[in-house]
This record gives structure tokens, C-alpha cells and sequence, in this order.
């Protein structure tokens, strides 16, 4: 079943609306934040890789208040635990039993700050939950519910006592995006309202979490031409060739550029995706995925410019079946 064009429209309504609700707490950002709720309804994670201020656990509370979610904030760590994040099991001596014991992963937005101070075992922990939707403690499953997305963060400065994400993981989060400094006219905004703390900066709820799953169902349906899905694929097998990269973008890459894409043609009020979506996400969604030759990465070559370069050499589809 095909998404309709009223259902595309009111689809682009209520997102336009939940941009336009954060963009009051992340000044001069709507396209980062734009990004932030593709990612959410294509039920994927965000990574975050930015300077300190700028603006991120503000970014993760506005969003959950704009869904009427509940929040978390982890502090990653290199003495946290696995168990820190996903819950215990505690033995109660009154029922003779063990209960379980929720850890902070259990929240609709949760955001895991500078997750590359953590240990891999501790970042490991996130793994099982970021792709299934549930931890498994002792056992027994527990799934953390819907919306569920984890916004991570890492200082791209400081690299002393840090543990570099594996590539696995990097692989988990359906695109990286980078919120920034605010231009001049943000700024003075921002600093006019220096008064009030960050923590008490709130937005009103514009959906309940089920309209967020009925958005993400249908954004599921939006009708993909397969010359796209062919442009998509040329797409990915180019960063497979390019010399300076050690390992391109996976089929979950792929995936995850489609998926994205149907996401951002409902929010301009589309029932299909077209090349203009694809060329949008391409970087924020394959980028982090390529593994740089250290020789090259030396040299000053970077995956965004890589991108870039197979944008430019590829050429997108020049027209489309009917809908």
C-alpha cells in the first residue's frame, strides 16, 4: 500500500510543526533539526558530533517534549558499567526472587553523552537495543517501547582517554549530524534570553507518542521508484571503489538511505521519493560508514568531501514511472 497525497500532506503538516516547536530551543538549526526528527520517524539513532555548548542535551529534551516522551541523559564514562545503562537484576529478600531493575536506556529519547568515553564492552551495551527495540538482562527480554531513539554524542577535539567507535557501532546510528555554532543573529536571541537556565527551557508536546508511530508506519509507505533504488545502489557500491577508502558503505547503509529518504519526502508533503531527497541525506547518512585509508585520512581526505566527489560523479536518475 501506497502512501496517499493527503496523507503525505497531513504528514508534512504535523512535521513542519515539531521543527518549527524545537527550533524555538535550537536557534538557526532547522536543518539539523530537521534531521533529528527524520532520523526519529525512520525509527533511527543519531549521532552527534560537536564541540561542547552547542546546544545537544537541549536538542534531545526538546525533542522528547515535542513527542510527550519521556528523557534520559547517560553520562558515558570510562567507569560505567554495561549495567549502568540497560538495568540489574536484585535479589528481594521479601519475595525471594530476583527483580529486575530499569536502567535510563529505558526512555523514548535517550541521550548518551560523549559515548566514546566508555569502554567498548560498556558501548557494546547499547548494540542489542539500538537495532531490536529491547535489552536482554539474565535471559529475559525486556523491551524498552516506542519512540525509541538514542542521541549520542562525542567531542571530536579531545581524543585522550576516549575509545573510538568500531565501525559495527557507527553502523547502528542511521546517520551523524553536526549541530554547530549559532550565527550572529542566533546569538544575540540566545543571549537575550540568558536568564533563564537551559534546564528550565521547555516546548509544548505537539503529538503523543502513538501519532509518532503512526508517522513512522507511514512513512514506511512512500513509494520509491526503482530508478531510485538503482540510484541508491550506485550510490553505495561508488564508495566501495573510491582508493582512498579502506571499507565502504553497507547494504544496512543503503537501507538506512532509503528509509531516510521516504521520511524526508513525507515531510515536504510527498508520497514519493525523488533524487533531491537522496542527494540530502546521502552525507549524513553514508559518511560516517566509510573507513578512511589512515594514509589518506593523513592527507587531509575526509568522508564528507568523499561523498561530496561520488555526489558530483553520479548521475541521478533523469525521470521517474508514474506514481
Amino acid at each position: 500500500m501506497t502512501m496517499t497525497p493527503e496523507q503525505a500532506t497531513w504528514f508534512s503538516g504535523i512535521f513542519n510543526r515539531l521543527v518549527a516547536n524545537v527550533d524555538q530551543v535550537l536557534l538557526g538549526k532547522t536543518f539539523v533539526i530537521r534531521l533529528g526528527f527524520t532520523a526519529l520517524l525512520s525509527d533511527g539513532h543519531l549521532l552527534l558530533e560537536d564541540f561542547p555548548g552547542t546546544g545537544k542535551t537541549s536538542f534531545a529534551r526538546a525533542i522528547s517534549q515535542s513527542v510527550a516522551g519521556s528523557s534520559s541523559r547517560i553520562q558515558f564514562t570510562p567507569d560505567l558499567l554495561p549495567g549502568d545503562i540497560t538495568g540489574v537484576s536484585i535479589y528481594n529478600q521479601v519475595v525471594s526472587d530476583f527483580e529486575f531493575h530499569r536502567g535510563p536506556i529505558f526512555a523514548n529519547i535517550v541521550l548518551a553523552d560523549e559515548i566514546n568515553r566508555a569502554s567498548p564492552k560498556t558501548q557494546s551495551a547499547l548494540l542489542e537495543v539500538m537495532e531490536e527495540g529491547h535489552v536482554t538482562v539474565d535471559g529475559v527480554t525486556h523491551p524498552v517501547g516506542a519512540p525509541f531513539m538514542v542521541i549520542a554524542t562525542q567531542n571530536p577535539i579531545e581524543q585522550a582517554g576516549t575509545y573510538r567507535l568500531p565501525e559495527a557501532q557507527l553502523d547502528r546510528f542511521i546517520m551523524k549530524a553536526s549541530i554547530g555554532y549559532p550565527d550572529h543573529a542566533s546569538t544575540l536571541r540566545i543571549l537575550e534570553g540568558a536568564g533563564v537556565k537551559a534546564h528550565e527551557t521547555t516546548v509544548p508536546a505537539i503529538v503523543t507518542a502513538e501519532v509518532v508511530a503512526e508517522m513512522s508506519q507511514l512513512a514506511r509507505m512512500v513509494h520509491v521508484d526503482p530508478t531510485i533504488n538503482d540510484y541508491v545502489g550506485r550510490l553505495v557500491e561508488s564508495t566501495r571503489t573510491v582508493p582512498e577508502v579502506r571499507l565502504g558503505a553497507s547494504v544496512r547503509g543503503a537501507l538506512a538511505l532509503i528509509r531516510t529518504a521516504k521520511t524526508l519526502a513525507a515531510a515536504s508533503g510527498r508520497h514519493y521519493v525523488i533524487p533531491d531527497d537522496v542527494k540530502a541525506l546521502a552525507e549524513p547518512v553514508l559518511a560516517h560508514r566509510l573507513v578512511i585509508d589512515p594514509e589518506a585520512e593523513f592527507d587531509g581526505v575526509t568522508a564528507p568531501s568523499i561523498m561530496s566527489q561520488i555526489l558530483m560523479e553520479t548521475p541521478p536518475p533523469s525521470e521517474r514511472q508514474s506514481v
